[in-house]
């Protein structure tokens, strides 16, 4: 198994804000993602946490055109760095060339291409999803973000020749219209945009050879500082969840899972404060406590689920990580706040 794709802070909080002008609020919006509010802290989020809040947005907004008023606000801050990158190169094409390749700056959970024509040029958007099915409106938003990135890096109100989708429309077209202003097909073998050549060549007005230099040559020092750190201890925590069980997954294993040797998998970690014990460990603890709180099953059964030799072993562990034996800390938490 590999690495889930990662997505930057700046577009989570695209999601987050395109929410709240629809009237609700992030401490809602992360409840019903099932994600606690100190992710927020994090640089970087794994695909599927962020396909949960997608999801959550869909449901607690109960909006259809939810992901196309979403992309449709998308400017510079969604693109961090990115952004001044895009803005001062020569053409809109040469741009979306540079966003292909410095695109994992700001997520790495799809990938665009482009596809020329005689006359026009599709901009096709591949999606790459992890264990959950990606929500339409995640690739509506990266549609429509399109649209309004053509429209703020060229300074005109710039419109696709047609837009495709492969799910089915998911709200009135005139939503469709509005966010997009194109002819819009859904249920197509790919998702895409169709630009005239014409546009994409159109020296933007911004463009600035040297400050393309030093934008680029920035946003390729984060590219690699971003590859040098690919195992991030988020990630691995994701990895680690999904692999706990009665045999515990092992360093060599991780490391063999994630394409790293063992000692460059511990050398990235130690740069970021961490180490594969540590993350074990705080992984075993929180399916603990979540089985102790949260069911009846026997403590010794819970013990071997979560790959402790003896039960013996298990309460130790769980009165360092609580200062109470399991049966204790059990009772207190089906009691109550006291």
């Amino acid at each position: 198994m590999t690495l889930q794709a990662t997505v930057s802070i700046s577009w989570v909080n695209t999601v987050i804000g395109a929410a709240q002008r629809l009237g609700v609020e992030p401490d809602a919006l992360l409840a019903a993602a099932g994600i606690a509010s100190g992710e927020l802290a994090r640089e970087r989020w794994p695909i599927d946490p962020i396909t949960r809040l997608w999801r959550a947005a869909e449901r607690c907004t109960g909006d259809p055109g939810f992901g196309l008023k979403a992309g449709a606000r998308v400017g510079p801050a969604s693109l961090n760095v990115v952004s001044f990158m895009l803005q001062s190169a020569a053409s809109l094409r040469e741009a979306i060339l540079l966003l292909q390749k410095y695109q994992r700056l700001v997520s790495d959970g799809g990938r665009f291409q482009l596809l020329a024509g005689e006359t026009a040029s599709w901009v096709i958007y591949h999606p790459r999803q992890g264990e959950l099915a990606f929500s339409p409106h995640q690739i509506e938003a990266v549609l429509a973000a399109v649209v309004n990135f053509t429209r703020w890096v060229t300074a005109t109100a710039a419109r696709p020749l047609k837009v495709q989708c492969t799910h089915a429309r998911l709200g009135p077209l005139a939503g469709y219209g509005e966010a997009l202003d194109c002819a819009v097909e859904f249920e197509q073998a790919f998702n895409g945009l169709l630009l005239d050549n014409a546009l994409l060549d159109l020296p933007l007005p911004q463009a600035d050879v040297q400050l393309a230099r030093l934008h680029q040559a920035y946003a390729a020092s984060q590219l690699a500082a971003l590859s040098e750190s690919a195992v991030s201890a988020v990630q691995l925590r994701e990895w680690l969840k999904a692999h706990l069980g009665p045999g515990l997954p092992t360093r060599a294993t991780a490391a063999q899972a994630l394409a790293f040797s063992e000692r460059t998998l511990a050398r990235r970690l130690q740069a970021q404060g961490q180490s594969y014990e540590a993350l074990l460990d705080e992984v075993r603890k929180d399916a603990a406590l979540r089985a102790v709180a949260e069911s009846q099953r026997a403590l010794a059964e819970i013990a071997q689920s979560l790959g402790f030799a003896e039960p013996s072993t298990f309460y130790r562990a769980f009165r360092r990580w609580t200062g109470l034996p399991p049966a204790r800390w059990r009772q207190q938490q089906a009691a109550g706040p006291s």
